[in-house]
């Protein structure tokens, strides 16, 4: 949003550990750690520039919407109904532009439209589509539904897209080579997960873009070899070096949760290069210097994150939309 020209004074979230990392990377932009089911309409006034026009943009956790969580009960989890109190967030304070990101089947359920039922009881024009985020400049296959809703006349995401992808080689092939459980002197985010002699040897036998089906059955999970473990093939999976990447997860350090295999060397990726794929930049901060790092801590938060170059093109649009109604 910075980066799109918008004047960003807050960012809230239950998370403590999003708390350096977010203030570290924009120029001192304040913090609050907040469940926003408790947040007030009153206190989140306090936020906003009097005077300015003012941007709402809220992003629920995606897990309980996720494709991801096969088998898990959806309707049971407590981070289900948090576009209720975003919801109710907007009603009490009627920004002027909100806008929200989640994954696309958050559209397939009952909160989401209640939602959008409210903006439009409140006057605002809603505009939501799924984007692929490569379009955007992002490197990876990620798709998101992106919600713009004003109450200054129809809105979309109108920022310019990209002719051709970044490709997983142009994005993150000019790092130092590491091996798995080592680090980089120079970045200490750009580590990599160690390996037990079994996945050492799976990921000497994956070619990229391959699956675990093209290895020897002595190194195939038993899990794999059952007709239900079959279907399952987008795990211990090497990236390819001129495709995009697949998604980047909570847990995207690890070589046997998804296709997340380094296209030549024997490692998993690193925090560093997911969180480039990501379109973080280079050099972002997640943790000061000298404190540990923490590899299911950082890869939450890059995981969870919004994609920066997704964020940037609906500040943008955002920017040139209310640039008119001015």
């Amino acid at each position: 949003m910075i980066r799109a020209g918008v004047k960003v004074n807050a960012g809230i979230d239950l998370d403590p550990a999003c708390a350096y990392p977010y203030e570290a990377n924009n120029g001192g932009t304040l913090f609050v750690e907040r469940d926003i089911g408790e947040l007030t309409g009153t206190e989140l006034e306090t936020f906003f520039t009097p005077g300015a026009f003012r941007v709402l943009a809220g992003c629920a956790p995606c897990q309980p919407f996720s494709t991801y969580r096969q088998g898990h009960d959806n309707e049971n989890d407590d981070k289900w109904g948090l576009l209720y109190p975003f919801g109710r967030l907007v009603r009490e304070t009627l920004p002027d532009v909100v806008t929200m990101e989640n994954v696309p089947s958050v559209a397939r359920h009952a909160v989401f439209d209640d939602f959008i039922s409210e903006l439009a009881e409140l006057d605002y024009q809603v505009w939501h589509e799924v984007v692929e985020c490569a379009a955007y400049g992002v490197p990876q296959t990620r798709k998101r539904m992106v919600l713009l809703a004003s109450r200054h006349g129809p809105i979309a995401l109108t920022a310019r897209r990209r002719r051709t992808p970044v490709t997983v080689r142009q994005a993150i092939g000019s790092l130092l080579a590491i091996e798995a459980g080592g680090w980089a002197h120079r970045d200490r985010l750009h580590a990599a997960a160690s390996l037990s002699e079994k996945n050492l040897a799976r990921i000497r036998a994956s070619r990229p873009g391959g699956t675990w089906r093209d290895w020897p059955r002595r190194l195939v999970a038993e899990c794999h070899k059952d007709e239900t473990g079959r279907t399952y093939p987008s795990v211990y999976g090497r990236m390819a070096w001129d495709e995009l990447a697949p998604t980047m997860t909570t847990q995207c350090f690890g070589f046997g949760n998804g296709r997340f295999g380094h296209p030549e060397q024997d490692r998993a990726i690193s925090l560093r290069e997911a969180a480039i794929l990501q379109s973080f930049p280079r050099r972002y901060k997640f943790v000061p210097r000298g404190e540990p790092v923490q590899f299911s801590v950082i890869g939450r938060l890059i995981g969870n994150a919004v994609p920066v170059k997704l964020g940037e093109a609906i500040g943008k649009s955002i920017v040139a939309h209310l640039a008119s109604a001015a």
